[in-house]
This record gives C-alpha cells, sequence and structure tokens, in this order.
C-alpha cells in the first residue's frame, strides 16, 4: 500500500491574520516566517494523523484486494472516488466500474467496499485508486480543535526561531497538542 499526493491543498488551515493574532505579532516584519511555520505545522499534523486537512488529490497504489473486497484508506476523511484502476499482466490499464461500490469516508480509516472481485495481472501496484480526501475546499472546514493544535504548535516554534532553523522544524512539540490530536489518530491493537 503506497500513497502518492497528486494534487496538494489550494490553501492552508490557518492563515496568516489568525496565526498572528495568536502570537501577538502587529508588525509585518516576521509573516514569512510564521508562513512558513504554518506550512511546517499543517505538514507535520497530517503526517502524524494520516489526515487531510483541506481537500487534496492521491493515489493509492495496491498489489492486491483482500478476499472480503474491503479497501482501508489511511489518508481521510474520503469525501470521493474517482477512478479505480487496474492493470493486466502486459501493464495496461483499464478502469474499473464504480458502480454499486461503497464508501464509508468518514470512518479512520476511510473503507471503500467492492462489490466484485478485482485481480491485477500486475504483481505490483497493479490496482491504483484516485480519491479526493480532506474536510472541505475551504479552512472554515476544518475542526476548531485540530486548528488549535497547529496554532499552539506554531507559537513553539515561533519561541524557538532563533535555536532552531526552519529547516530543521518541527523541533519541539508543544504541551497538551498530543491531546488535541488524539481523537484524530489511527490506534491499532
Amino acid at each position: 500500500m503506497t500513497y502518492a499526493l497528486i494534487t496538494p491543498s489550494a490553501s492552508e488551515a490557518l492563515t496568516l491574520a489568525e496565526a498572528k493574532a495568536h502570537l501577538r505579532l502587529d508588525t509585518d516584519d516576521e509573516n514569512e516566517l510564521v508562513t512558513q511555520l504554518i506550512i511546517v505545522a499543517r505538514d507535520h499534523l497530517e503526517r502524524t494523523t494520516g489526515i487531510s486537512l483541506i481537500t487534496q488529490r492521491w493515489r493509492l497504489y495496491l498489489d492486491s484486494i483482500s478476499e472480503d473486497g474491503v479497501i482501508p484508506i489511511a489518508k481521510g476523511p474520503v469525501q470521493v472516488i474517482e477512478s479505480l484502476t487496474v492493470y493486466d499482466g502486459e501493464g495496461a490499464p483499464s478502469d474499473a466500474s464504480l458502480e454499486g461500490h461503497v464508501l464509508d469516508g468518514a470512518a479512520r480509516p476511510a473503507r471503500l467496499m467492492l462489490l466484485r472481485r478485482l485481480s491485477p495481472g500486475r504483481a505490483v501496484n497493479g490496482i491504483e485508486i484516485d480519491f479526493l480526501s480532506g474536510f472541505g475546499d475551504t479552512a472554515n472546514t476544518v475542526p476548531d480543535t485540530l486548528k488549535r493544535a497547529m496554532l499552539t504548535h506554531v507559537a513553539q516554534m515561533f519561541s524557538c526561531r532563533g535555536v532552531v532553523g526552519i529547516e530543521d522544524q518541527p523541533a519541539l512539540i508543544p504541551p497538551g497538542y498530543d491531546r488535541l490530536v488524539a481523537p484524530f489518530l489511527i490506534r491499532g491493537l
């Protein structure tokens, strides 16, 4: 199971104004730094939770599908399955029908249930699933808890700006961050 980001988010989950208000910055002197810290905080949050905050297009590569036809998708919440491509033994692609499939996009992980079994001819990455994930197209669709986690993370990184360069962030995770993101993590038994 391999994921590839096809189209990144068109915007960030936090605006520069929100971050500056949280940091109590009145000037524009640190705008570039704060913008970079927003990106780092969002990237860290998405990597650790498997969540896409703002709509993104992803491709999932699979070698096979389980007998029950259920495909877990760890990059959520999944909005829609756009296409399902199966490759034959010579590497020729064919689009599989999505008619009748069931998507539980809000589950963690999301689940795609297929009505019929797919058998790729290619042993490695014989199945590709293109899907959209994220809470929505704008920042106001992102849960406030996750935005609060990002704001605390931006503030922590901002306070260490003279010690740890932007290229080495995130260096520290602020107290309470883990409790804010915990409900959004996928836990294994």
